[in-house]
């Protein structure tokens, strides 16, 4: 039996929640209605929809335990995020940044864009030292200006220890930057506690929202670092100044909000979080491990699959790959795709990526479409 909030096809197991995840029912309702609003009433509702967008920056204040909801930007996506750190510090050529080179292209090519400014890109090989946090502190030097890395790694499943790293970055004056796609919506996040200065996130993965509307966190000290790279009316300190004399910097994360905001994503994305803070995120990475742990022993159970995931890592997360010993990964991976398995082919495997309202029994039924040879 499907899950109420989830009510799929029968024939399909979504287990690609790292990927695109479908929305629950909250969220098409809300999309729905606002549709409707719009259509049968134009704009006469805007000051509630402000309203929802308050709403929805208090739901990821509460999401990542953010200081205050004048620390969270409501951005296109997490590259456009990025890009606002990269091009609003001030580099000064020897400056370099250390990643890993295991990051997704976004939290990678940004950065390797800076080279024209006299900036090295150094990229950790996370196995190269006892621990993954330990193989990028060995990269730093006095001229490391920031540190960037994803909290999980997209392809591995790799759980990052950041409140190691944000101790770290903090004792040597690094900027920590953290890519938080594959943890927000999945496990617990606290920029409090890693004292991350910058967190940038899509609601499409695990917040189970709509593509085109993320979250950018920056702290209040850090964030007084950036230029703007980008101007408009939204950005703002009054933003109904329209004839702009004089004009002033918006003082908060508002400021990297130049245009009209998405409010049809701000929408979906309100519902989906609705339902994760209704549950509360403790409760649902519990869930979320759990099935990460039930994947993690089925696969070792069998012969013919190689469990590609750290089974022994010290932290967990939502996505664990697996390769065949026989079958390649590309036919495969087809072949869970045509009998209804959604999920993906990354990190020399096939990845899975369940949420918490997937049941053993969604588990148990990819599995077996897997031929056993």
């Amino acid at each position: 039996m499907n899950h109420p909030e989830f009510p799929l096809s029968s024939e399909i197991i979504h287990l690609n929640h790292a990927a695109v995840a479908p929305w629950p029912k909250r969220t098409s309702l809300a999309v729905r209605n606002f549709a409707e609003q719009n259509t049968q009433y134009g704009s006469s509702f805007y000051l509630d929809w402000l309203k929802k967008e308050t709403q929805l920056r208090q739901q990821l204040q509460s999401l990542l335990n953010a200081p205050s909801q004048n620390d969270i930007a409501l951005v296109k996506n997490t590259s456009e995020a990025l890009s606002f750190v990269a091009y609003g510090l001030d580099w000064q050529a020897g400056d370099n940044i250390v990643s890993s080179d295991e990051e997704f292209p976004s939290n990678r090519i940004v950065w390797q864009s800076l080279a024209t400014q006299g900036v090295e890109f150094r990229e950790a090989d996370l196995t190269s030292r006892a621990s993954p946090e330990d193989a990028l502190f060995a990269l730093v030097d006095k001229q490391t200006r920031l540190m960037t890395i994803s909290s999980i790694q997209f392809a591995s499943g790799l759980r990052l220890d950041i409140d190691k790293i944000g101790r770290f970055c903090k004792a040597h004056n690094i900027l920590f930057c953290i890519d938080a796609i594959q943890s927000l919506g999945a496990v617990q996040f606290d920029v409090q506690q890693c004292q991350a200065d910058f967190v940038m996130a899509d609601g499409h993965k695990w917040m189970l929202g709509a593509e085109g509307l993320g979250v950018f966190y920056s702290s209040a000290t850090a964030r007084e670092k950036l230029k703007l790279t980008q101007y408009g009316w939204h950005m703002m300190e009054n933003i109904h100044n329209y004839e702009n004399k004089p004009w002033a910097i918006h003082p908060t994360a508002q400021r990297f909000e130049c245009g009209s905001p998405n409010m049809l994503g701000i929408h979906a994305l309100s519902a989906s979080l609705s339902l994760l803070l209704e549950i509360g995120m403790p409760a649902v990475e519990q869930k979320i491990l759990a099935n990460t742990q039930y994947l993690m022993t089925a696969i070792e159970n069998r012969l013919d699959l190689e469990l590609l995931t750290q089974r022994n890592a010290k932290l967990q997360s939502g996505i664990v790959v697996f390769r065949h010993k026989i079958i390649a990964n590309a036919t495969l991976y087809s072949h869970l795709q045509a009998n209804h398995v959604l999920c993906a082919m990354r990190g020399g495997g096939i990845r899975f990526s369940a949420h918490f309202y997937n049941s053993k029994n969604d588990l148990d039924r990819a599995l077996a479409l897997i031929p056993i040879d």
